[in-house]
């Protein structure tokens, strides 16, 4: 298993919040954390941003272990070879490096893949400054998965034509999933979407909520790929969709990348932003909203404390949902308050429609949602659920 040390910088109180992901995303890469080292950061060094006299600490500290070093932050082409010549050309990566490296291996469909390739290739571009052993620290992540090495040893003219080229592909599928959205618009299905932090328990929650079965496990973006499961609440039916996590200081060029896929969230008639109970989920609410503001979010949304069956009484952000997807404790209510978010949006009626309308009433019976319905000999009650702009449709089967 490839060891992997860390470089802090330290700037701000988030510091410990950034070194505590740095190790839950080695440990989702299938390496080991050895150790780290932190630095506070008056100046950065423009040469090796912490300084010659620290890494000379860390190189001794090093001298007799085989590490991968991780600089918890993002470096320029320069100083990750500054840094891995001053450490005994050891490999070096930076946090984005790290990621995509995740990305790479957590992409299944298609298009995910595609994705990743375009952010690899986009990031490793303008690193493209010299050649062999140089090429060679610059190139892949943990496990050098990806593009890696092999596309080091192409030249700029061939990575910026595969870069073209993915672009295109990638905006052919946009395209379809546009129409896609459409279709369900026209369908009128609602799309509920699942944002928030990575590891907040989102896949467990669709699962809960729709009785799929989607990979889900405790590690930090173990779903990339967008995935949508359709359920029901109250005999109407919605589309659940999961999306790929955000993270703390989550490079923007990596947000970009994903944009497409995260279409569906910013299309969504309602998102559920999931937060973990149990951690700091003021700043996980924070980088959620932030990053969706980015990306010109705009649709309402509810906040959703997850895994509070581990937690005792705590004070929650006002109007949260309180939950626990494993347990499946608090899923009616958040149910409920998904629909009262969208009660605008429908209309809860009891119709009674004779007997001799019935035509009438086949004809248009294909825009409600029949929830119970109780025949008489003059005719029948039918408890529904109409779209709002459906309404005026059944004004004629008024309730007796």
């Amino acid at each position: 298993m490839e060891e992997v040390y860390i470089i802090q910088p330290v700037f701000d109180a988030k510091a410990d919040v950034l070194q505590s992901e740095a190790v839950a995303l080695i440990e989702s890469a299938g390496a080991n954390y050895i150790g780290c080292t932190r630095q506070t950061i008056r100046e950065i060094d423009p040469a090796t941003f912490i300084g010659k006299g620290k890494l000379e600490e860390i190189a001794n500290e090093l001298k007799d272990r085989d590490a991968t070093v991780l600089f918890n932050g993002d470096l320029s082409p320069s100083q990750t070879l500054n840094i891995s010549k001053a450490l005994g050309d050891r490999k070096v990566i930076d946090r984005t490096t790290l990621i995509l490296d995740i990305f790479a291996s957590r992409a299944e469909s298609s298009e995910g893949k595609l994705q990743v390739e375009l952010a690899q290739l986009k990031y490793l571009y303008p690193r493209l400054k010299g050649k062999g052993s140089e090429l060679s620290r610059l190139g892949g992540g943990i496990g050098t998965r990806g593009p890696g090495e092999t596309k080091l040893e192409t030249d700029r003219r061939h990575i910026r034509s595969r870069i073209h080229a993915l672009e295109e592909r990638l905006e052919r599928t946009e395209k379809r999933r546009t129409l896609l959205t459409e279709r369900r618009k026209k369908e009128r299905v609602k799309t509920i979407a699942l944002v928030g932090y990575t590891n907040t328990g989102k896949s467990t929650l669709l699962n809960a909520m729709t009785g799929a079965d989607v990979f889900a496990a405790d590690a930090l973006f173990a779903t990339l790929d967008p995935t949508a499961r359709a359920f029901e609440i109250e005999g109407v039916p919605f589309l659940m969709v999961d999306t790929v996590g955000f993270l703390q200081d989550l490079p923007h060029h990596l947000i970009e990348a994903f944009k497409s896929t995260l279409e569906s969230a910013l299309s969504c008639d309602l998102a559920l932003i999931v937060c973990d109970a149990g951690g700091p989920y003021e700043m996980q609410l924070e980088t959620t909203l932030s990053t969706l503001k980015e990306l010109g979010f705009s649709s309402p949304y509810l906040v959703v404390m997850n895994k509070c069956d581990t937690m005792e009484y705590t004070r929650f952000p006002k109007q949260c949902v309180e939950i626990s997807a494993k347990t499946g404790a608090g899923l009616d209510e958040l149910k409920r308050r998904i629909f009262d978010a969208l009660q605008d949006e429908f209309v809860r009626t009891t119709l009674f429609v004779p007997y001799a309308n019935m035509a009438e009433y086949s004809a248009v019976k294909g825009l409600l949602f029949e929830r119970n319905v109780i025949y008489t000999d003059d005719g029948a009650f039918v408890e529904a659920v109409i779209p709002a702009i459906y309404a005026h449709k059944f004004q004629n089967f008024s309730k007796r």
